[in-house]
């Protein structure tokens, strides 16, 4: 759960948390599939997070063979950083709230020894990807990665390349999004555009046009929860799949996107200890690679 879920109700609170719909959450809790418990209470959909609250979601073993939890790649490894491939299904660090697999436990069950620095459930951890993106992560193993890290991500020294497949033919084809984001002012599940939010720019470049859709080369300039999914959906091309910012459900089943499609392609920053610049990248996994082979195919047929 995140730091700032205190007040929300637990079903937007997960909501925001697995970047699923409201309507998915209220079908778990309505189906008894998911049972949430703060103290070993059971609570109800409607109840509110609470300060302090130590929540456990207990999610019965059908639901969560559906998640995908394919293993880590380690792209890179030495003393002071471990860079990995995130595959969706995977939240970055353990929480309340959270019983499936995570980035830091399954580092630790490779042997990969991570920095006990920063928040104990956190330890290693200076940015994050959502449940449901794929790509690229980097987690400290020394203070030092984490201290200099840390910084970099905070003076936007970091570079951060996503590819995307927005609905939509983008226009222009390369452009700028800059508008504040900030909670959704009736959805808290969600974030939005709002005049009162914080500053949030985000870059594109199309890459490729398909029958009413763009795949999308992304470099973010700021770091905001949801900021592509926010920004596409503000500017009417929703990320497809993306069924919490307003996608197409049809587009999404027919390509069998059952999650945003968005994947965070490149990192580049300065390694800790040399300061010299490092960049990796990560291919697309498999459901992003066959949804783009559904659309060449389609133009092809």
């Amino acid at each position: 759960m995140r730091e700032n879920s205190a007040g929300m109700r637990f079903d937007s609170a997960l909501a925001q948390e697995l970047g699923i719909s409201r309507n998915a959450v209220e079908s778990i809790f309505d189906n008894g599939d998911c049972i949430w418990a703060v103290d070993g209470a059971p609570v109800k959909k409607s109840d509110r997070v609470k300060v302090g609250d130590k929540v456990t979601v207990l999610i019965r073993e059908k639901e969560t063979q559906s998640i995908d939890s394919a293993p880590l790649p380690i792209v890179f490894e030495d003393s002071e950083i471990v860079v990995v491939a995130k595959a969706i299904g995977y939240a970055a660090h353990p929480s309340p709230g959270w019983s499936g697999p995570t980035v830091i436990d399954a580092l630790k069950q490779s042997g990969v020894q991570i920095a006990h620095v920063g928040p104990q459930e956190r330890e290693g951890i200076v940015h994050r990807l959502d449940v449901g993106t794929s790509g690229l992560m980097v987690i400290a193993k020394s203070e030092r990665a984490y201290s200099s890290l840390k910084d970099q991500f905070r003076s936007r020294e970091v570079k951060k390349i996503y590819h995307a497949l927005a609905q939509g033919h983008l226009d222009p084809a390369i452009g700028t999004i800059d508008a504040p984001i900030d909670r959704h002012p009736k959805e808290e599940h969600r974030f939005a555009v709002v005049a009162s939010g914080k500053p949030s720019i985000t870059h594109y470049e199309a890459l490729e046009f398909f029958p009413a859709v763009t795949l999308a080369k992304i470099e973010l300039e700021t770091g905001r929860t949801h900021q592509i999914r926010v920004h596409f959906n503000a500017i009417k091309h929703p990320l497809v799949g993306d069924l919490v910012y307003g996608a197409d459900p049809r587009l999404a089943e027919r390509l069998a996107m059952k999650r945003p499609w968005l994947h965070a392609m490149e990192l580049e920053f300065r390694h800790p200890a040399t300061g010299e610049r490092v960049h990796f990248s990560a291919p697309y996994p498999p459901d992003l690679e066959e949804s783009l082979a559904s659309l060449r195919r389609s133009i092809g047929g």
